[in-house]
């Protein structure tokens, strides 16, 4: 008697399709099998493409009978049509070869063949081949359908966080903001564009507010996402370069904002990064933490606490090899004393404000050519371009020497576009001397504020003093660079300590452009 296992397969977007379900497949399997008089074996249930044979229940009966090594009685694999077996060709072809080497004979009921009549073999290559041009003209038909949704402003897809895919009354499909998400994301875009906090820390803090989590790679993808300044990326195709469309969608933040994370993004790993580096971590006893040098070693001071016979001592400290270690309070103590050489009262915030006003005016009549000269560049090297755009048509030029050219020059107009929306934004904000207020406030006593911030902010504001690493001797801090800035406001103040007695005759514009020497003798 001839035994027959069956198998029966629907792919996911098959399961409306009455033709294709499993029990409509399983009664015609059967009643063919009763009509021939045919014992049925194992029934294979499979809910999977078939685009390859990586399917879960197909690999365990394959795995089933080869580990029946003895096994050699004869039998057949039944299923309704071809494209039931496979949807691919080459490995449709494989597959047979690998079951006939098992003495199991693949056959479609509903598409009868043969293979032992050679003419056979040229239906089943019509057979197993409609399917997969099937597949592949499905899969094209949706590629342009997709691209010609994304040229008309519409998000494909599942709608990034701060979105939400919606339908109006009609059914047709559109992409609105989602609260409290949306506000979550514009406040990551604000905090990792000031430069302040790694992306990981921002990520923890949003993470902190409400609305849905999210993971390390899916912020990252976020912040790459061009979507949120309310346009798409539509990629290259063929012939089509990849560029920008407008969308339908509501932007989250501006151009500019975009703009200036992807730079951070960018030059993350740089020496000329705002924070220093160290671990990051919300223990307000330590908010030093990974931004110490050892004096004698020179390698980063961790922190720990000690337990005494009455209490726990706390430590900045090295390896233990090097056995340098500190009083942690004692140190958060000298440091916000260090802090106070750059407070400076009403008198250095009034000189302050009238040279960065001196100074922001002479620049902003330099704005204008500025301009021009970055537009000229701009207009230089889309010229540049076109004309190897020119060559490439007309064969003069090769297309992977064409998009080496396009490659070459992407990243640099992107620099200059960038820099003329910063003129552009700069020139048009008429409240200068309003935020210029507003920021000398904030900075007339750096100490007090750092002392009421939390440790994360703490961490901020030492990375915008010190672009590098402090060393620690014991006694007081020393470093190579400090933020020119807060250096220009520490010489001020001691200028007008000195000349208390004496009238000024000329505010000098020079002094906004002091450079840094650091806490050495000569600085001070």
């Amino acid at each position: 008697m001839k035994i027959a296992d069956l198998y029966i397969r629907v792919s996911t977007d098959e399961q409306a399709d009455k033709g294709y379900s499993q029990r409509d497949q399983e009664e015609r399997l059967r009643k063919h099998c009763n009509s021939l008089n045919i014992t049925i074996g194992n029934v294979i249930y499979e809910d999977h493409s078939a685009k390859t044979f990586e399917r879960p229940e197909w690999k365990k009966y394959i795995y089933g009978l080869k580990r029946l090594r003895g096994f050699r009685e004869g039998r057949f694999l039944l299923f309704t049509k071809w494209d039931r077996f496979s949807r691919n060709t080459s490995e449709a072809y494989q597959m047979i070869s690998n079951l006939n080497k098992l003495n199991i004979t693949p056959q479609a009921i509903e598409q009868p063949l043969d293979l032992r009549v050679p003419e056979n073999k040229l239906l089943l290559a019509i057979y197993l081949s409609t399917p997969e041009v099937e597949n592949d003209r499905r899969a094209l038909n949706v590629t342009y359908g997709m691209r010609r949704a994304i040229k008309e402003g519409r998000m494909m897809g599942i709608a990034p966080y701060g979105y939400i895919n919606r339908s109006k009354e009609d059914g047709r499909k559109y992409v609105a903001v989602k609260e409290p998400e949306a506000s979550n994301i514009k406040w990551a875009f604000k905090q990792v564009a000031k430069g302040h906090l790694p992306t990981a820390v921002v990520l923890k803090e949003m993470n902190k507010r409400e609305g849905r989590k999210l993971t390390k790679n899916s912020f990252m993808e976020a912040l790459r996402n061009i979507a949120y300044t309310g346009r798409l990326l539509l990629k290259a195709y063929n012939d089509e370069e990849e560029r920008i469309v407008e969308g339908k969608h509501e932007a989250l933040i501006s151009e500019d904002l975009f703009m200036k994370v992807q730079n951070i993004l960018f030059r993350k790993s740089n020496q000329d990064a705002f924070l220093p580096a160290g671990r990051i971590i919300n223990e307000e006893r330590y908010p030093l933490r990974g931004l110490l040098l050892c004096p004698r070693c020179n390698k980063n001071l961790t922190a720990s606490s000690a337990k005494g016979r009455s209490k726990h001592y706390f430590y900045y400290h090295c390896t233990v090899d090097c056995g340098f270690r500190h009083n942690s309070e004692i140190v958060n103590d000298l440091f916000v004393e260090e802090l106070s050489k750059y407070s400076f009262n009403n008198g250095a915030e009034k000189v302050l404000k009238t040279i960065l006003m001196q100074n922001l005016s002479a620049a902003s009549n330099g704005i204008n050519d500025e301009r021009k000269v970055l537009k000229s560049k701009l207009t230089t090297i889309e010229q540049r371009i076109e004309k190897a755009r020119d060559m490439f048509i007309e064969d003069k030029l090769d297309e992977e020497d064409f998009r080496s050219i396009k490659n070459k020059y992407k990243s640099e107009i992107e620099d200059l576009k960038l820099k003329l929306n910063t003129l552009k934004i700069s020139r048009e904000n008429n409240n200068t001397e309003q935020r210029i207020n507003q920021a000398l406030e904030s900075i007339t006593n750096i100490s007090e504020r750092y002392q009421n911030a939390t440790t994360i902010d703490k961490r901020a504001i030492v990375g915008l003093i010190y672009p590098e690493k402090l060393i620690f001797d014991g006694e007081s801090f020393q470093t190579t660079k400090v933020n020119s800035f807060i250096n220009s406001i520490f010489l001020i103040k001691r200028e007008l300590g000195n000349k208390k007695n004496r009238q000024r005759s000329e505010l000098s514009s020079n002094v906004g452009l002091v450079t840094s020497t650091g806490f050495k003798p000569v600085t001070f």
